[in-house]
């Protein structure tokens, strides 16, 4: 059996072909990694900011502060512990509608209703109030009852705000504002009168 030159030509000119077209194909690209945005937080207006105070008197000590879960099912904190004493008042932070009063999940809740699609929670909290009552801000709600979880104090008022379903934090709510002074074009003259006293 000869060698077949022309069919030797025909493989090696196959096995070039193949090895050009390998190496001349793109790279499948790898996806970007991408991770989830964090949360927005959702402002409280500046219009509904004033007619809101604290829940409690005198004003209390933050045992844990607002964690907002990246997802409505995830875990966080959704809203505030405040320090208290069992039996202490616990106030509605503004007017509003009573629209639940009872037990979930074996705690007593007070939740109310304000204008602008705000709803303040409190728990656990003995209801001195019924659904449907109109309340003020300060009304009395009900007393703080000990037995809140990881409560750094004798009692803690777990203090919730939403708008929706959409957890917000409730501290901007009785947070001071800062004031700021605006610079005036103005300076102000001052002029001499009689026995040397500044006038203006």
């Amino acid at each position: 059996m000869g060698f077949d030159f022309r069919s030797a030509v025909r493989v090696g000119a196959a096995m070039i072909t193949t090895v050009l077209c390998i190496g001349a194909a793109p790279a499948a690209a790898a996806p970007p990694a991408t991770s989830p945005p964090p949360p927005t937080a959702v402002a409280v207006p500046d219009d509904i900011r004033p007619s809101f105070d604290w829940p409690l008197r005198p004003r209390p000590r933050v045992v844990r502060a607002f964690e907002k879960p990246a997802q409505n099912w995830l875990p966080g904190h959704r809203g505030v512990d405040l320090a208290a004493v069992p039996g202490q008042s616990a106030l509605a932070a503004s007017a509003g509608t009573v629209v639940f009063a009872g037990t979930v999940a074996g705690k007593p809740v007070v939740s109310v209703d304000h204008p602008g699609g705000l709803r303040t929670t409190y728990e656990p909290v003995e209801a001195r109030v019924t659904a449907g009552r109109l309340v003020d801000r300060g009304t009395v709600l009900g007393v703080v009852v000990a037995g809140h979880p990881d409560c750094g104090a004798a009692a803690c008022l777990h203090w919730g705000l939403r708008r929706d379903r959409e957890y917000l934090d409730p501290l901007p709510l009785v947070r001071a504002v800062p004031i700021r002074l605006l610079p005036t074009d103005r300076t102000p003259q001052r002029r001499t009168g009689g026995a040397g006293h500044a006038l203006g």
